[in-house]
């Protein structure tokens, strides 16, 4: 007999339909087998699908891309949380367990926020490898880095919503992804996101990402509360805090679709 699993199909970082970023989420009882939740992700391909059981008091939650099951994920988180609270109406606040430590998701009206690690990059050497991917034209202001990215940082706005990177190039690198940012015009800072290595190509609005451009722009503006806009071609808005160790991301959410996959 097939197994029945509800799905939920949620856009973060936006209050617009078609917008923001897509994850799908699916509430488990106890975790399948780990081929089964990496071909359902496959089968999603969506940038993340996130799995969650409960846990004790909590929920224990994980996060897939249609390649490889990642360490975090904050589009992701801040969808399931809207699934949790969507089937438990009387909560205001969710705790999750995951390979990053435990994350909290708190709504506010139409709001919602995750509390994420940060993670603060420092200065690394420009690999000839990256510079192949950027593009010989880059305007190019300094590269930083973390133990998952690069952070590139650009001239401007329009360099950063022009940027066409070798995406063949860049899936070879030794980081999972690239992070392109520069400030932005209404905003403190705009960004877009590559990650072929982990079979996405260019990400709508990662939370992730942020927990490493928040602090870089944090220390840059000398402000730690910050506008931030991702420029794919969904696009999305994230409020964040700087709160030294930790990251905290607020955004809109707009459900799509509800149904069951049959496995």
């Amino acid at each position: 007999m097939p197994v029945e699993i509800p799905i939920y199909q949620v856009n973060a970082f936006t209050d617009q339909p078609f917008a923001g970023n897509p994850a799908a989420v699916c509430p488990l009882y106890q975790w399948l087998p780990d081929e089964v939740l990496q071909q359902i992700a496959a089968e999603n391909n969506l940038s993340e699908t996130a799995f969650y059981v409960p846990e004790a008091h909590e929920y224990a939650l994980r996060w897939f891309t249609p390649r490889v099951e990642v360490p975090l994920c904050g589009h992701a988180t801040l969808a399931a949380g809207w699934v949790v609270f969507h089937r438990e109406p009387e909560r205001d606040q969710i705790l999750f367990a995951t390979q990053s430590g435990q994350i909290a998701v708190e709504r506010s009206d139409d709001l919602y926020a995750i509390n994420l690690p940060a993670s603060r990059p420092d200065p690394c050497e420009h690999p000839e490898d990256l510079l192949a991917c950027l593009g010989e034209n880059t305007s190019l202001v300094t590269v930083v880095s973390d133990h998952r990215r690069f952070v590139v940082e650009l001239e401007n706005e329009a360099a950063v919503r022009e940027f066409e990177p070798n995406l063949g190039l860049l899936e070879q690198l030794p980081k999972e992804g690239v992070s392109v940012t520069a400030p932005g015009d209404e905003v403190d800072f705009v960004s877009r996101y590559f990650a072929p290595a982990v079979g996405v190509p260019e990400d709508p609005v990662t939370g992730a990402a942020h927990c490493t451009l928040v602090p870089y722009w944090s220390r840059k503006l000398e402000k730690t509360t910050l506008h931030a806009r991702q420029l794919s071609q969904r696009g999305g808005d994230v409020y964040c805090e700087h709160m030294d160790d930790r990251v905290m991301l607020t955004g809109n959410v707009v459900p799509y679709l509800e149904g069951v996959i049959r496995v």
